[in-house]
């Protein structure tokens, strides 16, 4: 191996910068200024080069774009900020009206821009060098697939031109355009290989390769359209700007996005763009507005898992006609029996759709809706399939109305229809099959427990085996390590990942775990109020429904739904179970209660830096456990900024601001200090 010349290392980086140029032109801005041949000449010139320097490969090297050797696994990455999913509203005046009285503003203006039917990704810059991909996962931790990203031809490697942040996370969609799923799926039919029923689980699946020289193979794309974390100086104070910086820096956007002002700008921009929907060249659901200038949004917040400063709209729904073949009836966590509709199986929105909910019995009988009619279904929101009309005048002579169940059709317990509701419900609680195994599957979903793996066939193959009664057995499965192995397509290593998986939600916090035990009218946002407000689980089962309702947001409707939750027999039972299990997260949380009359207590705080003790997450959790407020401004009320390493320009303002500086290990001794 000889050593590169003066000479030969300007020449790699003088080829290096002017394929990224052509790279942009071609993939980004779809204006090539040079042919296929003079491209792959250059191309070839600078991998000979560095075959001949291996020394000389760098990770942003556009050679790096052929894919890396196959992968075991994907690394877990936990987002640096959430990444939050967005409300969607019937109509944009609703939406225009609360931000204006949030704001106090008589007109706002609005970044505005198709909701493309992708993958969401996070996007970690450091200096400009691309150093992580992950995909959106829970909003809280999601899947690294930076190697896999990296073949993405649309996706810089290194930012392009100059003055770039010291650390700069991108939020975007990796989506495959119409043209080329088409065309990957003409292939595939040609080669005998598996085809994809439409774009977004196209883009997904060739995403989530663990080869990923497979993922170099698949056309898929990346628009840009917001920022996460961001480390820099003299940042934009307009979204749009910021858009504008990605251009010059080679990150693509969306061609389609503009900026318009009040409500009725939004309706224009809904109106043009539903009328181009055809004849885009990606799909999309809808579209997202979103408050233009960034300090607005910081003013607006956030409420539970959306911020209040963007709204999605979506489109009137594909829709299809098909045939009734049965009508069944589902027993959910809550008792509730749903009627759906099983169908003769069609294809709605890209999509094969074999059954549509029925939502509940009086919803059944005002479509009237019967085995064998011929009826018009479409996919809510271009997600849910349901029923939206009966074609009468085919309806066969021998179509008979559906009898409302006199009993659960899982248990044959007793039904009632609890008094200003709509629902038909089992009764039997925990003690009817159907709604145990729907609070496993609740339990273990990734906004609850994020127990990987642990699906809907595993918990029906689990309740089949009796390995599992209920949520409680499931920490009681590491002493069955052979039994869950023995499962149909489960195998060793995959029973391992399992009760890997069930031991590390061991570790989730009280509110987590609220939400996990699936109490009716208890959401997310609801549980992290009971949990920061009583501290611990043993509080909370005590308080009346008249302290409950002393929680922020918890209403009447909430509070009694708790109190009857913690006094009903099946419940104190699974939770004496599920409390007496040793070293986990719902008891450490306990002992994180908010501290009356402590320094954190009431105070707001901002984090900048890099963290080493904690995630960036667990800092928050806790700090808001002892009832702080994690904002990620500073300003004058600002209490204390916390830095770890390589801080960002917060920690010039805040000495500016008089605010009062905490290093890591002192965030730490204030927070421990509570217990």
């Amino acid at each position: 191996m000889t050593t590169p010349t003066p000479e030969t290392l300007a020449r790699v980086r003088a080829l290096r910068a002017e394929l990224a140029h052509h790279n942009h032109r071609y993939h980004v801005l779809d204006a090539p200024e040079i042919g296929d041949d003079a491209y792959d000449a250059l191309f070839r010139e600078l991998e000979s080069l560095e075959q001949l320097h291996p020394v000389l490969i760098t990770p942003d090297s556009p050679t790096r774009r052929v894919g890396a050797a196959p992968l075991e696994g994907f690394a877990k990455v936990v987002h640096r900020a959430p990444m939050l999913s967005i409300d969607t509203v019937a109509d944009v005046a609703e939406f225009d009206r609360r931000v204006r009285e949030g704001l106090g503003e008589a007109e706002v203006e609005y970044a505005a821009e198709p909701k493309i039917d992708g993958v969401a990704v996070s996007l970690i810059y450091e200096r400009g060098l691309l150093v992580c991909v992950a995909t959106r996962g829970d909003g809280r931790e999601g899947e690294e697939v930076t190697a896999q990203a990296r073949t993405i031809p649309s996706l810089p490697l290194r930012l392009l031109g100059e003055g770039h942040p010291e650390l700069l996370e991108a939020r975007g969609e990796v989506f495959m355009t119409l043209a080329a799923f088409d065309a990957y799926n003409a292939r595939a039919l040609e080669t005998g290989e598996k085809t994809f029923a439409n774009p977004r689980n196209a883009a997904a699946g060739s995403l989530r390769q663990l080869d990923p020289r497979i993922t170099a193979q698949r056309p898929l794309k990346l628009y840009c359209h917001g920022v996460g974390e961001v480390r820099a100086e003299g940042w934009p104070t307009r979204h749009d700007q910021v858009m504008a910086l990605f251009r010059d820096w080679g990150l693509p956007t969306c061609p389609d996005a503009e900026v318009v002002v009040g409500v009725e700008g939004c309706r224009d921009y809904y109106e043009r763009l539903r009328a181009r929907r055809d004849q885009l060249s990606y799909e999309i659901d809808g579209m997202v507005f979103k408050v233009n200038v960034l300090a607005w949004r910081e003013r607006l917040g956030f409420v539970a898992r959306a911020p209040r400063w963007a709204s999605a709209c979506k489109f009137p729904s594909r829709e299809a006609f098909t045939t009734v073949e049965a009508i069944d009836v589902q027993v959910g966590r809550t008792g509730a029996l749903t009627p759906v509709a099983r169908l003769q199986p069609v294809g709605v929105g890209g999509v094969t759709v074999t059954n549509a909910t029925l939502h509940n019995f009086e919803e059944l009988y005002r479509k009237d809706v019967r085995a064998g009619d011929t009826v018009r279904v479409r996919r809510a929101g271009d997600v849910i399939p349901e029923v939206v009309e009966v074609v009468l005048e085919k309806r066969p002579a021998d179509a008979l109305p559906v009898v409302t169940p006199a009993s659960c059709p899982v248990c044959g317990g007793a039904v009632a229809k609890p008094e200003g509701e709509v629902v038909i419900r089992c009764i039997e609680g925990f003690f009817c099959p159907a709604q145990r195994k729907e609070a496993v599957r609740h339990f273990a979903s990734r906004r609850a427990m994020n127990i990987e793996g642990l699906g809907e066939k595993l918990v029906e193959a689990l309740f089949a085996g009796g390995l599992i009664g209920d949520v409680a057995d499931l920490y009681r499965l590491h002493g069955m390590s052979e039994r869950v192995a023995g499962l149909e397509r489960m195998g060793e290593k995959s029973a391992e990942n399992l009760l890997a998986a069930i031991e590390e939600s061991r570790g989730r916090d009280l509110e987590r775990f609220l939400f996990a035990l699936g109490i009716r009218e208890v959401g997310e946002a609801t549980a992290a109020s009971l949990a920061r407000h009583f501290g611990t689980i043993e509080a909370l089962m005590a308080a009346s429904e008249a302290e409950l309702q002393g929680a922020p947001e918890v209403g009447p409707v909430a509070a009694g739904r708790v109190w009857a939750f913690f006094r009903a027999p099946g419940s104190q039972a699974l939770l004496e179970r599920l409390l007496a299990e040793p070293a986990t997260g719902w008891h450490r949380a306990a002992a994180r209660a908010v501290a009356i009359g402590h320094p954190l207590a009431g105070a707001t705080v901002v984090l900048t830096g890099t963290l080493t003790a904690w995630t960036r997450q667990e800092a928050k959790a806790r700090l808001e456990a002892l009832g702080a407020k994690v904002s990620g401004s500073l300003s004058k009320r600002t209490r204390y900024l916390i830095v770890g390493e390589a801080p960002g320009s917060k920690l010039t303002q805040a000495r500016e601001l008089g605010v009062e500086i905490l290093d890591e290990t002192a965030m730490i001794a204030l927070v421990q200090g509570a217990g």
